[in-house]
């Protein structure tokens, strides 16, 4: 809540007939205190700020604003909630890359304070220009400051304190207004959950990585002989053989 600084009007009434006295009222069982506030036309001022999550480390919070620059919120308290998505999500349930939404109303009402103090009695003493007592219904007396420089009305007449006499029956009446300003500020906090990455188009092939098969070990073929034969003793023997033939038939008919 904020006072601004501002003129406080005090009128004081003492009347014989009808008399305006300002001056400080001393709390007394004798003295009516009345206290009211009034309030003027409140003016509203709504700011949203936008970021995006970038770190999280404990109650520590980072955040990337709109404009690019990074947010420090050290020591979150555990009460500090965020809405995402319906739910209540605390400091330690925000990732990176959610998006964040702050929302703050603040509220300004002008009001004014107005005491009333009422006070009935007897001029016992006056000591213009400073104070004055008086003697109350109940017998005792309590002594008032006067303001400096104050006028009074007496009789339809403008007066000072040295205008005042012992003996007169006097109404007095102070009026204090007080003006300030109250100021109201909410803050709202919402937020989403980063967006899934979007899915391939769709006549875009979806390559899949597969693990090449490891060849079966295949049956090893017959190792060939080596060529190391050839016709030409087999030749040799066949003429060897008909060589062999003719010399026996020759014996055989040389024989018969």
């Amino acid at each position: 809540m904020k006072s601004k600084p501002g003129s406080t009007k005090v009128w004081l009434v003492l009347a014989v007939g009808t008399m305006c006295l300002a001056f400080a009222l001393s709390m007394s069982a004798q003295v009516k205190t009345e206290t009211n506030t009034t309030s003027g036309p409140a003016t509203k001022e709504i700011t949203v700020e936008h970021g995006e999550v970038v770190l999280v480390n404990g109650n520590d919070l980072v955040v990337k604003m709109e404009d690019g620059s990074l947010r420090h919120f050290p020591n979150v308290p555990e009460s500090a909630k965020v809405t995402v998505d319906g739910q209540q999500l605390g400091i330690h349930d925000l990732k990176p890359g959610m998006k964040l939404q702050r929302t703050i109303v603040l509220t300004t009402t002008p009001q004014t304070i107005t005491t009333v103090q009422t006070v009935q009695g007897k001029v016992w003493h006056i000591n213009p220009p400073n104070a004055v007592i008086l003697t109350l219904e109940d017998g005792t007396n309590q002594q008032f400051k006067i303001p400096k420089g104050q006028k009074f009305m007496v009789d339809g007449q403008e007066t000072d304190a040295w205008g005042l006499k012992k003996g007169m029956k006097v109404s007095a009446t102070k009026i204090v207004e007080v003006p300030q300003t109250v100021v109201d500020q909410k803050r709202k906090l919402t937020g989403s959950m980063p967006p899934p990455p979007s899915p391939p188009p769709a006549d875009a092939p979806i390559l899949v990585a597969q693990a090449e098969p490891t060849p079966a070990p295949s049956a090893s073929a017959p190792a060939e002989l080596p060529k190391t034969g050839s016709l030409l003793p087999l030749i040799g023997l066949l003429g060897s053989l008909s060589l062999l033939s003719w010399f026996g038939l020759r014996v055989i008919r040389s024989i018969f």
